[in-house]
């Protein structure tokens, strides 16, 4: 039987929108292979989530392929082919169960925010991109590759209550949102962030940072926007796969 004929409606939107951002974590050339991955809370279902089969590449993930787990471990939707990904297990039953109010959560590998996770410095106030951040960015120590589900609890602590983004220092970044759109989109506002922090800082020239009262008042206009900013430039980004490949509904 179809894995769609087996869901709600609620968890294959879910599905394809998930399967949608993986495409587009690889589109937009933030991809490690196989090596990290996007996961999202199941709608009404109490303690579930969807993420990639340990294996397949981003490019290839469809809504049908993702698995479903609970925060125990246990596996609820099987693929066949492949086992789930245990340190993405690790990070994101870690997020989705410490945060209610997150439906989605992404970790990556880019060079611009390895390199950031590097600097003892963390993330400047250097650009108008990086002003969504401004005191509202949390930093996390490396403890090696995260299968250990005792780290669980530390990537809670680190996380907060509050913020939506995470340094993962000697690692990466991670980014969690109350949609899958709205993930994305800290996501790719962060991985900017670090991309021009890297491209000043190697140039050598004297950084000018913004002002703390702009950064404040920045980013009390982005946050007021709510997930509006991720809303907007979604139903374009699925127009734009649709027309690359739509085989990720599948």
């Amino acid at each position: 039987m179809a894995v769609r004929d087996t869901v709600t409606p609620e968890e294959w939107e879910t599905r394809v929108e998930l399967a949608a951002c993986y495409r587009l974590i690889d589109y937009y050339d933030m991809s490690d292979l196989v090596g990290t991955h996007i996961a999202a809370r199941v709608p009404g279902e109490e303690g579930a989530f969807l993420l990639n089969p340990y294996g397949m590449y981003f490019d290839e993930i469809t809504a049908s392929s993702l698995i479903k787990v609970n925060f125990d471990g246990d596996v609820l939707t099987e693929n066949p082919e492949y086992q789930l990904n245990a340190a993405g297990f690790t990070i994101h039953s870690a997020v989705l169960e410490g945060r209610p109010d997150v439906a989605c959560s992404l970790h990556t590998h880019t060079r611009a925010g390895i390199a950031v996770s590097t600097m003892e410095c963390g993330l400047l106030p250097l650009s108008q991109h990086s002003m969504r951040f401004y005191k509202s960015i949390s930093y996390h120590d490396y403890e090696g590759v995260a299968t250990n589900l005792d780290e669980r609890q530390r990537l809670q602590r680190d996380l907060g209550g509050e913020n939506h983004a995470m340094i993962l220092r000697n690692h990466g970044l991670l980014a969690c949102g109350r949609s899958v759109s709205e993930a994305f989109w800290l996501h790719f506002r962060l991985e900017k962030s670090c991309q021009a922090q890297v491209d000043a800082m190697s140039t050598g020239a004297e950084l000018k940072l913004v002002p703390e009262e702009v950064c404040e008042h920045t980013l009390g206009q982005m946050q007021a926007g709510g997930t509006r900013f991720g809303d907007t430039g979604w139903p374009g980004h699925l127009r734009r796969l649709d027309r690359m490949d739509p085989s990720y509904k599948h």
